[in-house]
């Protein structure tokens, strides 16, 4: 019997260290060091989801006017103001981007021209455009390549009045934060990480609206560039329309709008009613005038 003593020793021991590790491993998270929070970084890794950018949003001014002094080089080399590249009468699509952005950019601009096409209001006529980079080192040459090429793409001739701009770091971020383009550069991949919005403005250069993404709704861009001009361009069916739909905040969309379409409505019956009375109002004068 005295020899069975180490060998139950040994196997107490061993149901001791077993019960030890289950208790530990059973401890309440918040026992734990650091109270059982995963770090972010393990989160981060874990997830399927790239980490935030910081540093990149859109903060709206909307009715806020451009810094119109800025200068920037256009795509001859010409330093231009701001300010003179706007006609004054028709409103301007706005975009920021740069030349060597490997996707995102291109997105924008090639969707951007595409609507152009199909918007039914004609560049140079009914609105301008205005592109800057947000890179100061863009060149003027650059301007000139990327200007002749989405043009081209248009069908519209190089005098057509889309502006292509560079320009230098302090004028950039002028810009910029007046119109609330939230970027940062990422010395990592040599690279920009920015929002992917085009903006509208009025003729006098205030922000009319914000068009978000990488596909536009032809719709929402023909209105908000007629918002955005006042009744000051299209025809007269387009202000008719116009105000039939008014921009939801929530949806960033344009939506029917029905008291506008009751107003027209209304207005279509006096119209209605109107020309029914005067017409036997002018029958009843003939017949006095032959009686």
């Amino acid at each position: 019997m005295p020899s069975l003593l180490p060998l139950s020793s040994a196997r107490a021991a061993g149901l001791l260290a077993a019960l030890a590790l289950v208790l530990t491993s059973a401890t309440p998270a918040f026992a734990l060091p650091g109270g059982g929070k995963t770090p972010r970084a393990i989160v981060e890794a874990d997830s399927d989801l790239p980490p935030p950018v910081t540093g990149v949003d859109v903060e709206e001014h909307l009715g806020d006017p451009l810094p119109l002094e800025t200068r920037f080089l256009d795509s001859t080399g010409e330093e231009v103001r701001l300010g003179t590249l706007l006609s004054k009468t028709r409103p301007t699509l706005l975009t920021l981007v740069y030349y060597e952005c490997p996707m995102l950019c291109n997105l924008v601009i090639n969707e951007q021209v595409r609507v152009m096409r199909e918007l039914g209001l004609e560049l140079g006529k009914d609105y301008e455009a205005v592109t800057v980079s947000i890179d100061p080192k863009d060149t003027p040459a650059q301007s000139t390549e990327r200007r002749r090429k989405y043009l081209q793409s248009m069908g519209k001739p190089e005098t057509a009045p889309w502006h292509f701009l560079t320009g230098t770091d302090e004028n950039i971020h002028k810009l910029a934060d007046a119109v609330g383009f939230k970027y940062t550069y990422e010395p990592s991949t040599k690279q920009y990480a920015h929002p992917a919005v085009v903006t509208v403005l009025t003729p006098e250069g205030s922000i009319s609206r914000y068009l978000y993404g990488t596909s536009f709704d032809r719709k929402d861009v023909k209105l908000s560039l007629l918002e955005a001009a006042g009744g000051r361009v299209g025809t007269s069916v387009d202000r008719i329309v116009m105000s039939c739909f008014k921009y939801d905040t929530a949806t960033r969309r344009y939506g029917f709008y029905i008291f506008g379409f009751i107003r027209l409505g209304s207005l279509a019956v006096f119209g209605a009613l109107a020309t029914m009375l005067i017409y036997f109002w002018r029958r009843e004068l003939k017949k006095g005038a032959t009686t």
